[in-house]
């Protein structure tokens, strides 16, 4: 029988010679941390259905940060829950709103860390969608001018790059166009371009409390079953003026991902969500799996598939881990 010459094991041997060979390598640069932000002072709730999470008012928010940015993690996601909902989601635009109010205390107490505002409407509207309803139907265009003037009051308070994650057509171009005539010119744009009508998002609505009061968000949200039609909005979202784009969900989505991160030179984001982070708390809970190592394997699927930013709900736990 003859032996082998050509033998990966050799490469395999031990954990240094691993180190040496490894392709993918996660850090904690590679992270974005979500935070949701409620009114009041002194708020630290926990979220039930994401374990480790919190509804945080915007002073906690801001001492919250600080930790974020001493763990080498560079930025934070921040999402608001109002004081108000109405029809058209103004209390998004106010400048007093839960939102305005973290992103002024966070750049305040942590100025190193960026403060990306995510821009929609589905926690602001009494209907929990994520534009403006007419007759019934979400008005794409009636929707830009409220995402706009939403961005243009997180610029205002200090964020560092908005995210409309509304999947309205055009508002990618709406938003640039305001933060440039009132001279937000360096706020930079991460659109949700390839954002799925997805199952995976369960918690975070519960979080959030943006569930839909009717229908559902197909009409807007991508078809879980296109991936050509992700590099048509991605290549639209391009040419509006986006800096960063964004695939979400990420696991069901890799493919997604690595075609959009062959195809175009901007860095891609992925969103890691909250039905992910879900099940491997739950699974690991159970003591079914090792969290450790299935979050950091997880974590570094998706950087192997593309991505380039990874927003994960696991970043606080992870930036400890790769550090281990």
């Amino acid at each position: 029988m003859s032996k082998p010459t050509i033998r990966p094991r050799r490469l395999r041997t031990s954990e240094a010679i691993r180190a040496m060979v490894r392709e993918t390598v996660l850090a904690p640069a590679d992270f974005v941390y979500p935070l949701f932000i409620v009114p009041g002072e002194k708020v630290k709730e926990a979220l039930p259905a994401l374990p480790g999470n919190y509804h945080l008012s915007s002073d906690i928010a801001a001492a919250e940060a600080r930790a974020v940015h001493e763990l080498g993690i560079p930025a934070v996601l921040v999402f608001g829950l109002p004081e108000y909902k109405d029809e058209h989601g103004s209390s998004a635009w106010a400048p007093n709103s839960p939102v305005q109010q973290a992103i002024a205390r966070i750049k305040d107490a942590c100025p190193g860390l960026a403060v990306i505002s995510d821009v929609c409407l589905c926690q602001y509207t009494s209907h929990g969608h994520c534009g403006h309803v007419k007759n019934g139907r979400i008005d794409n265009d009636t929707s830009l001018e409220y995402l706009a003037r939403t961005a243009l009051s997180h610029a205002a308070a200090g964020a560092d790059m908005v995210a409309p994650s509304d999947m309205m057509d055009g508002r990618v171009a709406a938003i640039r166009r305001l933060l440039d005539a009132d001279g937000y010119q360096d706020v930079s744009i991460m659109s949700y371009a390839a954002k799925y009508a997805s199952a995976y998002y369960g918690p975070f609505r519960d979080a959030a409390r943006s569930a839909p009061r009717f229908g559902d968000r197909r009409s807007y949200q991508m078809d879980p079953a296109n991936s050509r039609e992700a590099l048509k909005e991605v290549a639209l979202d391009i040419e509006e003026g986006a800096d960063i784009v964004m695939v979400k969900p990420a696991l069901a989505y890799l493919d997604v991902i690595r075609q959009v991160k062959d195809s175009f030179r901007q860095p891609v984001a992925a969103y890691n969500v909250s039905g992910e982070y879900a099940m491997i708390k739950a699974a690991a809970a159970g003591g079914w799996v090792d969290e450790r190592h299935i979050v950091l394997e997880t974590l570094t699927g998706i950087k192997r598939a593309g991505a380039d930013i990874i927003i994960t709900y696991h970043a606080l736990d992870a930036a400890r881990w790769v550090n281990l």
